[in-house]
């Protein structure tokens, strides 16, 4: 290993001929304390400290490493400083390297972060220990920004203004920043100190070193950060940035006569404001997010909704401070939660009653604004509101009503962030007419409070919430509400009031969470959730199901000190029970999990789960609505292998396979997902996936049919095949001007035979459980095959300031038989259907004063 010393001499040593320059400031005699000085003139951001200001800025020279030995001595000595003047927060880090050819160079998008070598400034301006900012950096100039909410949850859609600049030289490579202090939120103070951390990733040693020294087994990260201190006389400025754009979108439309093309203009503007020191508004005036990537194809046959990804920013933005999670624990943390931002701009919930081909596919969103920050007694706050327009179809009948969605969240923290109380409250109303009413919720209020403590020496804590609901609306709304796969009121052995004469329906949730979550090699969690039947989120948040409680325990032994076989070993062992809230056994479960990262940084992951095979199990929801169908033991192993991308790979692989087992060996499933991601060269790259998916399920619901002797409960075998090919292409021509190409053809296609329903359905012998139904050796079947894509020219030609260019193309088709031979010939009729269209340029220029 090379001595540091030399290299700390030259990195800290600048011509001598500067009368002017300020006079050092002396070394602060801490491993956790920094110091800043005022610059008399500001640095010029070229990545060279040849500025007065850093001669005289106080040097962070006590990185530790932290990946793979936690507090080893890097390899490479990294030197940085700080300073900051009445607008601007200024870094310089010198990261040392003895052979600078090898620093990476890769080139990526914004947030992109390729592989290899990179530089992070983690700044808490609240000094709360809750929050933060993150600026990374790459040799190449790249750049990445991220929020941190509630101790280390990162908001990659932030987009910071922000300037940085990087070189490659003898010494190593360096990055320097100027962070404006308008980017940033702190309270109105003569002096301030700052939570403060740097982190560097060495790329050909893989090393991950910082200051000060991160520990993996602490929860959290902000927690975790040194103090800046030094800083005095800068005012909290009452920012505003106003991000005006135009649009105009080249669409094709449906006609009598067939298809068309039309021409459409529209603009907006985004604000963001700083009402004072500590709250920002945000919002957003006819708002476009024609660039945003499309949703991956999915053919849902379950009795649930599909999950969709939020990919707009404004509404990414900020979402960890309003977010409001039920159904997650260490075990399963899901998407449900009271905050779904999906619902906002969502397809036309009345599309299919009164829509027609030429309707709209998404609803217009007129604003959005939000209210966001975090008082000086450690109140942090969230409010939102945003409206939507009324959407008809023919007849200028509704499809979709003019809504408003509101939201207010608020956290108060205690004990330095340690513990926090937390409250929610949502509201949504709808202008419905004499045609939507029966359809359509009326208003939906949801409500709840949390609790979240930390406690001996951080290594444990206690989090419990309590959330409630009521939604109304007319008897037939509510009746919907009532047998809507959520609930299923009028399953004929649920026990539950079923009323089709109810205009309200309330329910309520709770959770209790208790777990070791630091200190040494063991970790756990216990905990206890329950769902009442009438609990309702789907207005504003996202809820599967109601009607449900579960107990579960979760052990984790994880080992980061490397040996000679791997670098890190995590194994965990799960169990699990759901029930109904009346206590009907839904599931069993058992399971395990294993993940290692061998010495060449190849991650091996297996797993399993089995159920039911020490209890009694049903599945409520089955029959759609039907009574409860008793459910076999089964199996469902994983095993995957892929490379940890994070360091200089040229081509990174990985591989993932599923399978299950169940009704008595009657039902299979079998997925293989392979992806490749190849660096073509330092600025372009391409990634390629591929899905396949065997389904065999013997117990496929197939449909409720009713005649005079009742309603039938049916089933059948399904032999369902998909597959699907994700690509990806990205060329980045400078950190500023990037191109991205994004395409998925998918094809899922299936056959239903041997069609029974229900006889004895809680009957032990799987076979009594369901008697033939229909003609013999009736089948049917589906082919539906959808095409997806994106294409993206961006260019950021002023800090802040964009210029899109954007090709979008969507093809489907089901009505192509369902024994299609192959793969091949179904992607040659869908590229056959007539294609979706949309060729879009949007501008938008940054504003502020």
């Amino acid at each position: 290993m090379l001595t540091l010393a030399p290299l700390l001499l030259a990195a800290l040593s600048l011509p001598q001929d500067r009368p002017t320059a300020p006079a050092p400031v002396p070394v602060p005699d801490s491993t956790l304390r920094a110091l800043a000085v005022r610059a008399v003139h500001a640095p010029v951001i070229d990545g060279r400290d040849g500025d007065d200001v850093w001669r005289a800025a106080p040097a962070i020279t006590a990185f530790r490493e932290f990946q793979p030995v936690q507090g080893k001595a890097p390899s490479y000595a990294t030197v940085a400083k700080v300073a900051y003047d009445d607008r601007n927060l200024y870094v310089f880090v010198r990261a040392f390297d003895p052979d600078p050819a090898t620093v990476s160079r890769l080139l990526a998008r914004r947030d992109g972060w390729p592989p290899g070598d990179h530089i992070v400034v983690v700044v808490d301006s609240y000094h709360d220990r809750r929050t933060g900012y993150e600026f990374g950096a790459c040799p190449s100039g790249a750049r990445y920004d991220a929020v941190l909410t509630n101790d280390g949850d990162e908001d990659s859609a932030w987009d910071g203004v922000w300037d940085l600049a990087t070189t490659v030289d003898s010494l190593g490579w360096t990055a320097e920043y100027r962070i404006p202090l308008s980017q940033l939120r702190y309270a109105d103070a003569p002096e301030h100190t700052f939570g403060l951390a740097i982190a560097r990733d060495i790329g050909r040693t893989n090393e991950r070193v910082s200051w000060p020294e991160l520990h993996r087994d602490r929860p959290g990260i902000t927690s975790q950060l040194g103090d800046l201190g030094g800083i005095a006389g800068i005012s909290a400025p009452r920012r505003l940035e106003v991000l005006p754009y135009v649009v105009t979108k080249n669409v094709t439309t449906t006609r009598d006569t067939g298809y068309g093309r039309a021409q459409r203009f529209t603009a907006g503007a985004d604000i963001k404001y700083g009402v004072t020191s500590n709250l920002t508004l945000d919002a957003t005036v006819n708002p476009d997010f024609g660039q945003v990537e499309a949703d991956p194809a999915v053919l849902n046959l379950s009795a649930f909704e599909t999950f969709y990804q939020e990919k707009r920013p404004f509404f990414i933005e900020g979402n960890g401070l309003l977010r409001f999670s039920v159904n997650c624990n260490s075990i399963n943390c899901s998407n449900e939660g009271l905050y779904y931002s999906r619902r906002i701009g969502r397809a036309p919930q009345l599309a299919g009653q009164f829509g027609d081909a030429a309707s709209p596919t998404a609803t217009t969103i007129l604003g959005a604004a939000k209210l966001t920050g975090r008082l000086a007694g450690g109140l942090s706050i969230g409010v939102l509101d945003a409206v939507t327009q009324r959407q008809t179809g023919p007849l200028d009948r509704i499809i979709e009503p003019g809504t408003n969605y509101a939201l207010v969240r608020a956290n108060q923290d205690l004990r330095g962030g340690e513990t926090g109380i937390g409250v929610i409250g949502t509201i949504v109303t709808r202008a419905l007419d004499d045609s939507s009413r029966p359809y359509l919720r009326t208003s939906a209020l949801v409500g709840g409070v949390s609790l979240r403590h930390r406690f001996l020496n951080r290594q444990y804590q206690l989090q419990a919430s309590l959330t409630a609901s009521r939604v109304t609306g007319t008897a037939s709304a509510i009746d919907s509400t009532q047998q809507s796969s959520v609930h299923y009121y009028q399953r004929p052995d649920a026990g539950l009031r079923y009323d089709p004469a109810r205009t309200a329906l309330g329910g309520d949730a709770e959770q209790i969470r208790f777990a070791k979550v630091g200190g040494g090699n063991v970790l756990f969690e216990t905990s206890y959730q329950r769902i009442s039947p009438g609990y309702e989120l789907n207005d504003l948040g996202y809820l599967r199901r109601a009607d449900w409680q579960e107990q579960g325990t979760w052990v984790g032994l994880q080992f980061r000190t490397p040996t000679k076989w791997y670098q890190e070993l995590s194994w965990n062992l799960n169990e699990w029970n759901d029930w109904t809230a009346s206590g009907l056994l839904l599931g069993q479960y058992l399971n395990s999990n294993v993940h290692i990262l061998l010495k060449n940084h190849w991650w091996i992951n297996a797993g399993g789960t089995v159920s039911g095979l020490l209890a009694t199990q049903y599945c409520d929801r089955c029959a759609r609505g039907g009574p409860a169908l008793r459910s076999s033991p089964s199996i469902s192993p994983w095993a995957g292998i892929e490379v940890d991308s994070r360091w200089r790979k040229t081509v990174s692989p990985a591989f993932y396979v599923n399978y299950s087992r169940g009704s008595v060996g009657r039902s299979t499933y079998l997925n293989v997902n392979p992806q490749i991601t190849a660096r073509i060269s330092s600025q372009w790259s391409t990634t390629v996936g591929v899905y396949l998916e065997w389904n065999d399920p013997d117990n496929q619901w197939y449909g409720n049919p009713t005649d005079m002797a009742g309603t039938h409960y049916t089933f059948a075998h399904l032999k369902q095949r998909t597959e699907s090919v994700q690509l990806r292409l990205d060329y980045t021509a400078s950190p500023t001007l990037t191109f991205q190409a994004y395409a998925e053809p998918f094809v899922s296609k299936g056959v239903y035979s041997d069609i029974r329903e229900l006889n004895l359905p809680r009957a032990a012998a799987y076979t009594d459980r369901f008697r033939p139904y229909g003609p013999p050796g009736a089948t049917s079947g589906f082919n539906y095959q959808q095409f997806r894509s994106n294409v993206v020219l961006r260019w950021e030609y002023h800090p802040g300031s964009t210029i899109y260019l954007v090709w979008t193309q969507g093809r489907q088709d089901s009505a192509s038989p369902y024994d299609t031979a192959s793969f091949g010939s179904d992607l040659r009729n869908l590229f056959d259907t007539h294609p979706d269209n949309t060729f879009l340029i949007k501008v938008s220029h940054w504003l502020d004063w």
